[in-house]
């Protein structure tokens, strides 16, 4: 699934091709995502000037004087800024046309993402109870820290948590815990304030570090530029079980945290 840097480098890919433009139509394919499109966007959108694209957790916000599109892509789902006229293909599901003469389109094989609306001046359902940002001033080890005192989850269940901080998904949350050094099992209730201040500062150092570099590339995501992310290749524990830690050659194991699997070095991580 995308993570908060793959939609990121979509939000920065996509930008500066959308923001200024008019929405000339809207081209639904597939109504049937994993909500349905609302059937009035269709009247609700052509006409309006797009104003700023914002990303919020792995939503994008598309703004409008109107309101906002929501839009978030699944498990497979990808943007891309094309010409006008060309023709889609099977798992193109719709089409923004622009006054500029291109088209954002969506394509997602599995139809787990989604096109929602959020009028002006409200806030959708799954926005409302979101945690803060990672990458925002609200984040630091003293908020992770207060919230964890009593929490007999695992710390990495807790870091994953969307309503204590948004956008850490299990790739992110692995390679953060072994930067920090912290087990990934360990209660985080039971977490020094210290090592919280770490684990913070690792989430913070990471993600910037993967939308420098363009995101992690997963089996079904590519940038919007049509260029694979590049993080993958410096990943320490994350899908390498079985093979040699990078800091003590000790070998990297994989358990079952949450439903997801899980990497760390049994030496570097306590």
């Amino acid at each position: 699934m995308p993570e908060l840097p793959e939609v990121e480098t979509t939000r920065r890919g996509i930008a500066p091709h959308l923001i200024g433009q008019r929405v000339s139509k809207l081209v639904i394919r597939q109504p049937r995502l994993r909500w349905p499109i609302p059937a009035n966007l269709i009247r609700t959108l052509p006409g309006l000037r797009i104003d700023a694209i914002e990303r919020r957790a792995k939503y994008l916000l598309v703004h409008t004087v109107s309101g906002s599109a929501l839009m978030h892509l699944g498990m497979s789902g990808s943007l891309r800024v094309l010409d006008t006229g060309t023709p889609p293909g099977k798992h193109d599901h719709y089409d923004w046309q622009l006054d500029s003469g291109r088209l954002l389109r969506f394509t997602d094989p599995r139809r787990f993402g989604s096109l929602l609306w959020q009028p002006l001046g409200s806030t959708h359902t799954l926005l409302a109870s979101l945690g803060p940002e990672p990458l925002g001033d609200n984040f630091d080890g003293d908020y992770l820290w207060g919230l964890s005192r009593g929490r007999s989850a695992s710390v990495k269940t807790f870091i994953m948590d969307q309503a204590i901080v948004v956008g850490v998904g299990n790739i992110y949350a692995a390679e953060a815990l072994f930067a920090a050094g912290i087990h990934p099992r360990r209660k985080a209730g039971s977490v020094s304030r210290a090592r919280h201040g770490l684990l913070a500062d690792a989430i913070r150092r990471i993600l910037e570090y993967a939308i420098q570099r363009g995101g992690t590339t997963l089996r079904d995501f590519i940038s919007p530029d049509g260029v694979p992310g590049y993080f993958e290749q410096e990943l320490y524990v994350y899908g390498r079980a079985g093979e040699a830690c990078r800091n003590c050659g000790s070998t990297i194991r994989s358990i079952t945290l949450g439903q997801r699997s899980t990497y760390y070095c049994v030496t570097c991580q306590r």
